[in-house]
Protein backbone atom coordinates (compact mmCIF):
# COMPACT_ATOMS: atom_id res chain seq x y z
CA UNK A 1 0.00 0.00 0.00
CA UNK A 2 1.72 3.42 -0.75
CA UNK A 3 1.81 6.00 1.67
CA UNK A 4 -1.20 7.64 3.37
CA UNK A 5 -1.15 11.33 4.44
CA UNK A 6 -2.94 12.52 7.30
CA UNK A 7 -3.56 16.54 6.97
CA UNK A 8 -5.62 19.59 8.50
CA UNK A 9 -7.48 20.90 5.43
CA UNK A 10 -8.83 24.28 5.34
CA UNK A 11 -11.71 22.62 3.41
CA UNK A 12 -12.13 20.35 0.92
CA UNK A 13 -13.76 19.79 -2.59
CA UNK A 14 -17.57 18.83 -2.63
CA UNK A 15 -16.85 16.12 -5.46
CA UNK A 16 -14.03 14.39 -3.37
CA UNK A 17 -16.45 14.92 -0.47
CA UNK A 18 -19.12 13.70 -1.62
CA UNK A 19 -16.91 10.42 -3.64
CA UNK A 20 -15.12 9.04 0.03
CA UNK A 21 -19.30 9.30 1.64
CA UNK A 22 -20.43 7.16 -0.95
CA UNK A 23 -17.31 4.63 -0.96
CA UNK A 24 -17.95 4.21 2.39
CA UNK A 25 -20.90 3.31 4.68
CA UNK A 26 -21.52 6.45 5.36
CA UNK A 27 -22.99 7.40 2.20
CA UNK A 28 -26.58 5.94 2.78
CA UNK A 29 -27.05 8.22 5.86
CA UNK A 30 -25.78 11.61 3.88
CA UNK A 31 -27.94 13.88 1.61
CA UNK A 32 -25.69 13.03 -1.12
CA UNK A 33 -28.09 14.33 -3.89
CA UNK A 34 -28.57 17.49 -2.01
CA UNK A 35 -25.30 19.47 -2.90
CA UNK A 36 -26.02 22.88 -1.41
CA UNK A 37 -26.58 20.79 1.83
CA UNK A 38 -23.69 19.13 1.58
CA UNK A 39 -21.38 22.27 0.50
CA UNK A 40 -22.74 23.50 3.44
CA UNK A 41 -21.76 20.90 5.59
CA UNK A 42 -18.12 21.26 4.34
CA UNK A 43 -18.70 24.80 4.43
CA UNK A 44 -19.49 25.21 8.10
CA UNK A 45 -16.74 22.45 9.79
CA UNK A 46 -14.24 24.21 11.54
CA UNK A 47 -12.15 21.03 11.95
CA UNK A 48 -11.31 18.75 8.66
CA UNK A 49 -9.07 16.06 8.37
CA UNK A 50 -7.80 13.73 5.69
CA UNK A 51 -6.21 10.89 4.57
CA UNK A 52 -5.10 10.95 0.95
CA UNK A 53 -2.90 8.55 -0.73
CA UNK A 54 -1.47 9.69 -4.49
CA UNK A 55 -3.56 12.82 -3.59
CA UNK A 56 -6.90 11.05 -3.83
CA UNK A 57 -9.12 11.48 -0.63
CA UNK A 58 -9.68 8.12 0.44
CA UNK A 59 -10.89 8.91 4.28
CA UNK A 60 -12.28 12.12 6.18
CA UNK A 61 -12.81 13.36 9.48
CA UNK A 62 -15.36 16.26 9.19
CA UNK A 63 -15.93 18.16 13.19
CA UNK A 64 -17.27 21.28 14.25
CA UNK A 65 -15.27 22.51 17.87
CA UNK A 66 -14.19 25.24 20.08
CA UNK A 67 -10.88 23.93 20.52
CA UNK A 68 -11.30 24.56 23.67
CA UNK A 69 -13.99 22.42 25.76
CA UNK A 70 -15.71 19.87 23.17
CA UNK A 71 -15.20 18.66 19.82
CA UNK A 72 -18.57 16.90 17.66
CA UNK A 73 -16.93 14.41 15.03
CA UNK A 74 -19.96 15.10 12.46
CA UNK A 75 -18.85 12.35 10.16
CA UNK A 76 -16.07 9.63 9.72
CA UNK A 77 -15.48 7.97 6.22
CA UNK A 78 -12.81 5.71 4.88
CA UNK A 79 -13.11 4.48 1.59
CA UNK A 80 -14.46 0.69 1.79
CA UNK A 81 -11.53 -0.29 -0.05
CA UNK A 82 -9.20 1.18 1.82
CA UNK A 83 -10.87 0.26 5.57
CA UNK A 84 -9.28 -2.22 7.82
CA UNK A 85 -6.33 -0.63 7.90
CA UNK A 86 -5.63 2.02 10.73
CA UNK A 87 -7.53 4.91 8.79
CA UNK A 88 -10.27 5.82 11.17
CA UNK A 89 -8.42 5.43 14.04
CA UNK A 90 -5.59 7.45 12.86
CA UNK A 91 -8.34 9.75 11.49
CA UNK A 92 -9.88 9.81 15.13
CA UNK A 93 -6.39 10.43 16.65
CA UNK A 94 -5.87 13.41 14.32
CA UNK A 95 -9.02 15.25 14.79
CA UNK A 96 -8.53 14.62 18.54
CA UNK A 97 -4.87 15.97 18.55
CA UNK A 98 -5.83 19.11 16.53
CA UNK A 99 -9.20 19.76 18.97
CA UNK A 100 -6.60 19.63 21.63
CA UNK A 101 -6.08 18.11 24.96
CA UNK A 102 -9.08 19.96 26.54
CA UNK A 103 -11.44 18.84 24.22
CA UNK A 104 -13.64 16.11 24.81
CA UNK A 105 -14.10 14.20 21.60
CA UNK A 106 -18.16 13.30 20.61
CA UNK A 107 -19.94 11.74 18.08
CA UNK A 108 -23.20 9.69 16.92
CA UNK A 109 -21.99 6.22 15.45
CA UNK A 110 -24.29 3.92 12.48
CA UNK A 111 -25.58 0.93 14.48
CA UNK A 112 -23.06 -1.04 12.11
CA UNK A 113 -19.97 0.67 13.36
CA UNK A 114 -20.56 0.58 16.87
CA UNK A 115 -18.09 -2.50 16.78
CA UNK A 116 -15.16 -0.77 15.06
CA UNK A 117 -15.49 2.45 18.04
CA UNK A 118 -15.48 -0.62 20.35
CA UNK A 119 -12.71 -2.12 18.77
CA UNK A 120 -10.30 1.35 19.26
CA UNK A 121 -11.10 1.61 22.80
CA UNK A 122 -13.93 5.25 22.24
CA UNK A 123 -15.88 4.95 25.80
CA UNK A 124 -19.67 4.56 25.16
CA UNK A 125 -21.39 6.87 27.28
CA UNK A 126 -24.67 5.94 28.85
CA UNK A 127 -25.77 9.74 29.63
CA UNK A 128 -26.26 11.25 26.17
CA UNK A 129 -29.54 12.44 24.67
CA UNK A 130 -30.77 13.78 21.26
CA UNK A 131 -33.26 15.42 19.17
CA UNK A 132 -33.20 14.16 15.63
CA UNK A 133 -33.32 16.38 12.48
CA UNK A 134 -36.77 16.90 11.34
CA UNK A 135 -35.46 16.54 7.61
Amino acid sequence: MDEILYAREASIGIDEFIEVLRQSSLGERRPLADTDRMERMIANANLIVTARQEHTLIGVSRALTDFAYCCYLADLAVDRRHQGHGIGKRLIAETRRHAGPESMCLLLSAPDSIGFYKSIGMPQPDNAFLYKRER
